[in-house]
């Protein structure tokens, strides 16, 4: 038998890249994809096969195929995971979060590929009971969680008409190595961080009381990969992450204490966004019996570690803000 070919979009950027590496570990040949605009070359695994393209692009994925192809496995990581800033890109948000995978799950379907896995988002769920679990009933809030609820149900229709198997995870709050910590509109421990590093407070909107599970990496990327090994796991949804509710308020000193500098702190005011989000965790360790998991002071110490040589990054500007209105003063 031929090896397992595979395709991981978003194969530079953080979760991408991991995932790819993952794939390799488990023997698969990887083409991995990426349009370099949040991701970095030095992200890109050895052994991978890498592609500069666009997902967004029809005739950049039929060349996926026609000159990279068949793929037994596609891996969708590729996404503008921005979720606080989609209120202000719709356009920009549903044509990479949502239109982009469309794409792919066409070929997707025309090239009888035998599995899709799709990075969702706990965004799907809203402001909901708690824990969060997979029965509840998806509320959105945001064009990011709305796009990423969209291509869910897209995946159920496609498997419904044409048998396209696949499996949907939904990560949350996720950092460690590799992370785009210049980014200013996400990922909080990678803002944290960078901030540490350029001698600057740590600015927190409002009151810093909201509460989120941070999911190192390293426990995330592996349940991807196996993820079409798992008979268990075909046509189902996982949320996948850490069990452990933070405040912010805390977070901002695990950091400081990883950095080893003073925790300073900057309050900002409050934005658009769930309060608390924290999910249960019961699927996913029935299905795919994860190990145990990083905790966050080992994480944030790993992340430190590779981020220190780096050093402060200037943080990014996206040029294409669509709805000023209502812009946190700090992103404009």
């Amino acid at each position: 038998m031929s090896p397992t070919r595979v395709l991981v979009t978003g194969a530079a950027g953080f979760i991408g890249s991991h995932v790819a590496k993952a794939c390799l570990g488990l023997g698969f040949t990887v083409v991995g994809v990426d349009n370099l605009s949040g991701g970095f070359r030095r992200n890109l695994p050895p052994g991978m096969e890498f592609v500069e393209g666009d997902v967004r692009d029809p005739d950049g994925v039929a060349k996926l195929w026609s000159e990279h192809g068949p793929f037994d496995y596609v891996y969708h990581l590729a996404a503008y995971a921005a979720e606080g800033l989609s209120h202000h890109v719709r356009r920009f948000n549903y044509e990479n979060n949502l239109v982009a995978s469309a794409g792919l799950i066409n070929a997707s379907i025309r090239h009888g590929v035998r599995h899709f896995v799709f990075a969702s988002s706990i965004a799907v769920y809203g402001s909901g009971q708690l824990p969060l679990r997979e029965g509840d009933a998806p509320r959105p809030e945001d064009p990011y969680g709305i796009s990423k609820y969209a291509v869910e149900l897209d995946l159920a229709a496609a498997e419904r008409l044409f048998g396209l198997p696949h499996t949907i995870l939904r990560p949350h709050n996720v950092y460690g190595e590799r992370q785009h910590y210049g980014d200013r509109y996400r990922n909080v421990v990678g803002i944290f961080l960078n901030q540490c590093l350029r001698g600057e407070a740590m600015t927190i909107f409002g009151d810093g009381q909201q509460t989120r599970d941070f999911s190192h990496i390293s426990d995330v990327a592996p349940l991807f990969a196996r993820a079409p090994l798992i008979g268990a796991a075909r046509n189902r949804v996982f949320n996948v992450g850490a069990d452990t509710p933070v405040r912010v308020l805390d977070l901002a000193v695990a950091v400081a204490a990883a950095m080893g500098v003073p925790c300073r702190t900057r309050h900002l005011p409050a934005r658009p966004e769930v309060v608390h989000a924290h999910a249960d965790h019961a699927l996913v360790r029935d299905v795919f019996q994860p190990g145990p998991a990083v905790a966050l002071p080992e994480g944030l110490r790993r992340m430190v570690e590779w981020a220190r040589p780096l050093g402060p990054q200037e943080p990014s500007r996206f040029s294409g803000i669509e709805v000023p209105e209502g812009l946190p003063e700090i992103w404009k």
